[in-house]
């Protein structure tokens, strides 16, 4: 069952439409597996089951989906903590400024205003700066609220070509929004990218609320072989429209729309393992089929799950959490206990995105984004 205001449910999650249209277990905002356009992180419009399958708002998938936690033993892995990753921007994308409640941002030609609850300070730059813009987002404050896109300019279209780390995608303003990216995740896109590169074997990569599958196009460019789930059928369509930009068309990608936990839990009883799982959960994410996910009473069998698929020279499993009240501490030590008798070590700590400032070459203060907790073979 099942993603970067508060992400939209990006999976089961992106139902509602979108870093986001969020998700489920199974898609920057669940019961379904993937990112909804992070939600529905926040672009995906929310989808309505079934009259013959209506499930109670609220409702998780039915019992006999799931299954008891196992019981671990063994020590636990190492621990890294606090752990900061921090980016700086990459290729077409870097946050300008931000303060009051709101980031300026650099998007290939654009230059955008969205809400951010974080930016407690003021704006560095001047006021004439904030309003020399392409597109400010209006309305609904919560990262998973609707609203629209004023262009102060110029009308613009609903999407635009964009680059990160040598992929090509395309940019687009989501009424959550979100623009189909999450770019905070690059450094979570570059390590995936460098074990890639570095391994003596193609390596299998399961993206789990996937979204718009720049991190899924990243993970096949650089050799991997990867299999991207999204319980939103129109995130899985624009992933598809981002495989045709970025000419990887015959990279071994598997594109699964379905939740996220009724899939990991067929891959468990299949016995089909993964070397690098990426788990992107939104807080609350509703699948294609009703499906409920809810971050807090099901991550713990999510985790479960997904180390029971990970092979036996597993590289990592990197989680990441949004718009959540809780301290990284939380899903740090939900991952030590997940990994017990696995070796390795989980690092814990935040992801944070530094202002670059106009031209994105001077580094200013720091923008924290998200959660995060990785477990890691070395």
């Amino acid at each position: 069952m099942n993603k970067k205001p508060q992400r939209p449910d990006r999976s089961t999650q992106k139902n509602t439409q979108d870093r986001g249209q969020k998700r489920s277990p199974g898609g920057k905002p669940a019961a379904a597996g993937s990112q909804a356009p992070k939600s529905a992180r926040a672009d995906h419009p929310q989808r309505k089951p079934p009259r013959d399958n209506v499930k109670p708002e609220g409702v998780a998938a039915p019992v006999a989906e799931m299954r008891p936690l196992i019981k671990r033993k063994g020590e636990l892995p190492r621990e890294r903590v606090p752990v900061i990753l921090e980016s700086t921007g990459a290729g077409d994308f870097y946050l300008i400024d931000s303060g009051a409640s709101l980031k300026l941002e650099q998007y290939g030609p654009y230059r955008i205003v969205r809400p951010e609850a974080q930016a407690l300070w003021q704006p560095g730059l001047s006021e004439s700066v904030w309003e020399n813009v392409d597109a400010i987002f209006t309305g609904d404050t919560d990262e998973d609220g609707m609203g629209r896109w004023r262009f102060p300019k110029a009308a613009l279209g609903e999407t635009w070509p964009m680059s990160l780390l040598d992929v090509d995608f395309l940019g687009r303003f989501t009424s959550f929004r979100h623009v189909g990216v999450f770019p905070e995740q690059i450094v979570h896109w570059s390590w995936v990218k460098e074990q890639a590169e570095k391994a003596d074997r193609p390596i299998k990569v399961l993206n789990l609320f996937g979204y718009t599958g720049v991190a899924s196009l990243v993970a096949a460019a650089a050799g991997a072989e990867v299999t991207h789930v999204d319980a939103s059928k129109k995130a899985i369509g624009w992933a598809r429209e981002n495989q045709a930009l970025a000419r990887l068309e015959r990279a071994p990608i598997r594109w699964i729309c379905e939740d996220a936990m009724k899939f990991i839990l067929r891959e468990e009883r299949r016995g089909n393992q993964y070397d690098i799982i990426l788990a992107d959960p939104p807080k609350f994410g509703r699948g294609p089929n009703g499906e409920v996910f809810h971050l807090f009473e099901q991550l713990p069998l999510m985790l479960d799950v997904c180390r029971e698929i990970l092979s036996p020279k597993a590289i990592g499993l990197v989680l990441t959490a949004y718009s959540i009240r809780a301290s990284f501490y939380s899903i740090h030590e939900l991952m030590r206990e997940t990994m017990r008798g696995a070796g390795g070590a989980v690092e814990s700590g935040e992801l944070v995105i530094r202002e670059a400032g106009l031209n994105g070459r001077e580094p200013a203060r720091a923008l924290s984004t998200s959660l995060f907790s990785r477990w890691v073979r070395q």
